[in-house]
């Protein structure tokens, strides 16, 4: 089925670790939270490797180095090397190589990924926007970040010093709930200046080639938590994703998603790797997944049936994409979720 055209979960007879060669896996939510390993994530992903399936890392997170990611996942029993982790800051820092002179100096608003990133790329990281910068960098600082960080992006990008971000993330999940993300941030100077950023990170095509520029994937499955960033990247990618439910997006989001945020497989977590996916079908007026069968009413989502909670979740997401094709946007989808304790 066509990315454009998906309006439902698709099936896959095979575990999706041996349909497709390289998974490009989230950081946050998807494998840890706060740094802790999240259920089920070590275990799956050393079965998925030991089929043969080639892991990558694909963060939007510019804090950390590839090194200091690898070096963390290794902790946590996944083992990893600097080669297996792509960053935003490695995407935003051959953006900013391709538009100034080599050798040229860049203003950096955020940690030490984003300094590693540049001088990967031949730029030199400056501090001030007063070191004459050909350009100016913001990547998520960590909760550490001095305000007046903002301060010195704001003067030198109202100087008119191109400015580029590595992402906009509003927000970025941690061990203690949701905690603004860099989009947060890059606001702030927004505000200040009334610029625009170039943006580098999920869901723009820039990541999206550094990714495949650094892992050689062919067949590649993005897995992810965040519809807006890694599933409408995968989107953008025309690869297929599967969105797993242990971060940001909860049903309520996944029902409503628009055609550009609709993974092609919805599973709990990692676990949905090694397994096949069931297919969604049509049934009636509606649709049927394992026991489940969903319809859209006049006013809202109906759902009947027994069995696992995520086969209603799938059929419920045929029903609601569906309608939203016919040009029903809103639809109550509180009960029939309820009923599946999501």
């Amino acid at each position: 089925m066509s990315q454009r055209a998906r309006t439902r979960p698709e099936g896959s007879g095979r575990a999706l670790s041996e349909a497709y060669d390289t998974a490009l896996l989230d950081l946050d939510g998807v494998v840890y939270a706060g740094g802790n390993a999240i259920a089920h994530a070590v275990e799956s992903l050393a079965t998925a490797r030991e089929g043969g399936m080639h892991l990558a890392y694909v963060t939007n997170n510019a804090l950390r180095t590839p090194d200091a990611v690898a070096e963390h996942l290794t902790e946590l029993g996944i083992p990893t090397g600097a080669e297996d982790v792509i960053t935003s800051a490695q995407a935003v820092a051959r953006l900013i190589s391709e538009q100034v002179p080599a050798g040229a100096r860049v203003l950096v608003i955020g940690g030490e990924g984003l300094r590693v990133a540049l001088r990967e790329r031949g730029l030199e990281p400056v501090e001030s926007a007063d070191d004459d910068p050909a350009a100016v960098v913001q990547g998520f600082g960590g909760p550490d970040l001095p305000w007046g960080r903002f301060a010195e992006a704001s003067y030198a990008v109202a100087r008119g010093v191109p400015w580029f971000a590595s992402n906009t993330d509003l927000t970025i999940p941690s061990g203690r709930g949701i905690a603004p993300g860099n989009g947060a941030a890059v606001e702030v100077v927004r505000i200040a200046t009334g610029a625009e950023p170039q943006v580098a990170g999920k869901p723009l095509p820039p990541m999206h080639r550094e990714t495949i520029l650094r892992t050689g994937a062919e067949r590649p499955l993005v897995v992810g938590d965040r519809l807006d960033t890694d599933i409408e990247g995968a989107f953008n990618g025309e690869v297929d994703s599967l969105l797993v439910l242990t971060g940001v997006t909860d049903g309520p989001q996944l029902l409503a998603a628009p055609p550009q945020h609709r993974p092609t497989y919805v599973d709990a977590d990692l676990r949905g790797m090694l397994t096949g996916q069931p297919e969604v079908t049509e049934a009636g007026e509606g649709f049927r997944c394992g026991g489940w069968t969903a319809k859209a009413g006049r006013e809202r989502l109906e759902l009947d049936g027994d069995g696992e909670a995520l086969d209603g979740l799938r059929a419920l997401c045929a029903a609601a994409w569906t309608a939203a094709g016919e040009g029903v946007c809103e639809l109550d989808a509180g009960k029939a979720l309820a009923r599946l304790g999501l």
